[in-house]
């Protein structure tokens, strides 16, 4: 037994690093700042921002942003490089609570997947500038042919009205907004002043405090949420909800995200409206 205990030993330490793969693995994600004007525009490729779930390939495995696997149907990645790449797990617009139900799941069903595409949007150990990894992506998908590995469309926009009427035509669509790279800029982990997202509203994490009771039409059911920012306001989000949310309203304690319009002179969100549940909160920003 004395002789044996060694060689058991050493044949764990081996089979750890496979067994056991870590979210420390997957490369850290490049954040967007907010647009803001003044800033030359025919410098950006410009995209559409998807309503998916970020996902990080790191070369064998699918993460989530905050570093959870992602655990598709087999065949899902059949063919994928074994290139790190950043994308979005996305199924059309409008449809994100769909694609977040089924990346909380291991495995499923195949046939739900069939409409999920990794929308390839970077690659984050690629050495060159933005415009360079563009070109990169185009070879991956190409060389691969997989019908769940999508690129993301990349155009240059020459002054600000243009970039502003693809805007409106993209939000008028049902599209969040859209996501502006420098073309020159590297890849870079954190959050970045080469790389915006420009939508008409801004988003935001709160934790619901109470339910608070609603009136009239509501009267019985919820009427708002007590929220809570991560550096301590608080205020009611009364707005975005369906009659079934209010009936059974997010779990006090449960993270939601929200959307508004800039901010009062108290610092408050304006016209706060409830988008979703936050079922994973985002890794801290350390710039925030």
């Amino acid at each position: 037994m004395r002789r044996l205990l060694p060689c058991l030993v050493a044949l764990l330490c081996l089979l750890a690093p496979t067994a056991l793969p870590s979210p420390a693995s997957a490369p850290a994600p490049m954040l967007a700042s907010t647009w803001r004007g003044g800033l030359p525009v025919e410098a950006f490729l410009v995209s559409e921002k998807l309503d998916g779930v970020r996902a990080r390939w790191d070369g064998r495995r699918l993460w989530t942003r905050g570093g959870a696997p992602i655990v598709p149907p087999e065949g899902f990645t059949r063919g994928w490089p074994a290139e790190p790449m950043d994308g979005e797990l996305w199924s059309g617009r409008g449809r994100f609570d769909e694609v977040s139900a089924l990346v909380r799941r291991t495995g499923g069903d195949p046939r739900d997947w069939g409409h999920v595409r990794f929308m390839l949007f970077d690659l984050p150990a690629h050495p060159g500038p933005f415009a360079q990894r563009v070109q990169r992506m185009r070879e991956l998908v190409a060389g691969t042919r997989s019908p769940s590995l999508v690129l993301v469309d990349q155009r240059r926009f020459t002054s600000t009205a243009a970039l502003d009427a693809e805007l409106s035509r993209v939000v008028a669509a049902g599209g969040e907004g859209l996501m502006l790279h420098r073309a020159d800029a590297f890849y870079r982990p954190g959050r970045s002043d080469m790389l915006f997202k420009y939508k008409p509203h801004e988003d935001a994490e709160a934790q619901v405090v109470a339910h608070l009771p609603g009136k009239g039409r509501h009267q019985g059911r919820m009427g708002a949420l007590l929220v809570r920012t991560p550096d301590g306001r608080s205020f009611r989000l009364g707005g975005g909800f369906t009659d079934a949310q209010r009936e059974d309203p997010p779990p006090i304690g449960s993270w939601v995200t929200y959307r508004y319009s800039g901010l009062t002179g108290n610092g408050l969100p304006r016209f706060p409206r409830f988008l979703r549940i936050r079922h994973e909160l985002p890794p801290p920003d350390p710039q925030r």
